[in-house]
């Protein structure tokens, strides 16, 4: 399975339980459970804490047609890493088929997390899930992505947004990971042209 599929379905095949909270909007860590006897697999459950600039309402889990998701990065000063996000938002829409996907930067560049809700808004949503395209839960996803999204939230009154947990540690990135160690290896042996990440940098090379 190439990396490109494994990354569409973190956010593709996640739902969330919605629970009233006082004034964390924000989701909890991943928790992960033991299946079965007869799996070896664990499953990340987890809990996302919604807001709603009309109160509390519990949601149904799962996109729907008034549902727009925005997937929001770091942003950089780069425009290849800028547009590289772009790129995995059209990946991402297509493989899942949500009507509605928007990509958004926390700094350093455009689209902003409001400008991608005011452009879901436009589109007709109620709802808005904001995805972090992050690693691992820190200050960005404990603090500044949920005050940029309440701020963005105020111009959209009776909008509910939820935003949900970053990538974590998810089973699939290590076959991701694994993805790009073979890759570039095969590209050092010269059996594969460099990858998209290192194409024309000439980076992908033994010192």
């Amino acid at each position: 399975m190439d990396s490109s599929s494994l990354l569409s379905q973190f956010n593709a095949k996640s739902s969330c339980l919605l629970r009233e909270t006082g004034s964390n909007n924000r989701c909890a860590l991943p928790r992960f459970v033991k299946l079965s006897n007869n799996s070896k697999r664990n499953v990340p459950t987890r809990l996302c804490f919604a807001s709603s600039n009309g109160g509390f309402r519990q949601e149904t889990s799962g996109i729907g047609s008034k549902d727009g998701v925005i997937i929001v990065d770091h942003g950089s000063r780069r425009k290849e890493s800028n547009l590289m996000l772009n790129e995995f938002v059209i990946m991402f829409r297509d493989r899942t088929g949500y009507p509605i996907v928007e990509p958004a930067h926390m700094e350093l560049a455009e689209p902003s997390i409001k400008d991608a809700f005011a452009s879901c808004v436009q589109q007709g949503v109620n709802r808005v899930i904001v995805s972090p395209f992050f690693l691992f839960p820190g200050r960005h996803w404990n603090q500044d992505i949920p005050s940029l999204t309440a701020e963005a939230a105020k111009e959209h009154p009776g909008v509910s947004y939820i935003i949900t947990a970053p990538l974590g540690l998810h089973e699939l990135l290590v076959d991701v990971v694994n993805d790009r160690i073979q890759h570039c290896l095969s590209h050092v042996a010269g059996d594969a042209d460099e990858c998209s990440v290192c194409a024309g940098t000439g980076r992908c090379q033994l010192y």
